[in-house]
């Protein structure tokens, strides 16, 4: 997959911590 893609997926920016991303993820596993 591509990175960006891979950031719009979970809504995040390119600037996002690893936390915020780590969240994101977590928000749309469930």
């Amino acid at each position: 997959m591509d990175k960006k893609d891979y950031y719009e997926l979970l809504g995040v920016t390119k600037e996002a911590s690893q936390q915020e991303i780590k969240k994101a993820y977590r928000k749309l596993a469930k």
